[in-house]
């Protein structure tokens, strides 16, 4: 089954100066909202010119950006990201089942794993996201016990299937003074 999606992706740790990376394939959220991604997404505010910049708070779903920043990452300074319609977000097609996801960084760190969240059926999406939005199981997850990864990371996930208007929830846990997260969604249609 086809659909559409918006990738999100951030990252976790206020203390962390060197920015880290977006996804590419499929473009994220960010990353249409920059240059590289054509600027696909209008009125993005300072994430245009920094997609690899969303970091936000640790431990996503029991901790982390509150409900309606999760886009942000809880980063006041990309709040343009929070912003939620049937229309807002340029939309990439995807499939349910096997699907690449790659990750560009702009900034090693040991990793600690990749984590995959996608909206449930049905979810509102003409307000901003909640936890109530997604299935709090990751669908897809990777664990790379603090290796340090190449400068282009790619992981193979199975998407469940899904209709519609889709979300999809990227983390990756990064240790830099603790672990750190970065999240990216990408907006999907199916």
């Amino acid at each position: 089954m086809v659909f559409t999606a918006t990738l999100l992706l951030s990252s976790a740790s206020a203390d962390v100066t060197l920015k880290h990376g977006y996804i590419d394939v499929p473009p994220s959220r960010a990353f249409l909202c920059s240059s590289k991604g054509n600027n696909l997404n209008k009125n993005c505010g300072s994430i245009q010119y920094e997609p690899q910049s969303i970091e936000g708070p640790n431990k996503f779903p029991q901790e982390g950006p509150v409900d309606g920043e999760i886009a942000s990452g809880g980063n006041a300074a990309f709040s343009e990201l929070n912003e939620q319609s049937a229309d807002r977000w340029h939309k990439v097609a995807m499939k349910s089942g096997e699907n690449t996801f790659k990750w560009t960084l702009t900034a090693k760190h040991s990793t600690k794993s990749w984590r995959f969240f996608i909206t449930k059926p049905g979810w509102d999406v003409n307000k901003p996201l909640t936890r109530d939005d997604f299935d709090l199981t990751p669908f897809c997850q990777q664990n790379d016990n603090g290796e340090i990864p190449k400068e282009t990371v790619e992981i193979n996930c199975n998407i469940p299937e899904r209709s519609g208007y889709q979300v999809i929830r990227l983390s990756g846990y990064f240790r830099c003074l603790g672990y750190c997260r970065y999240k990216e969604c990408i907006l999907s249609s199916y």
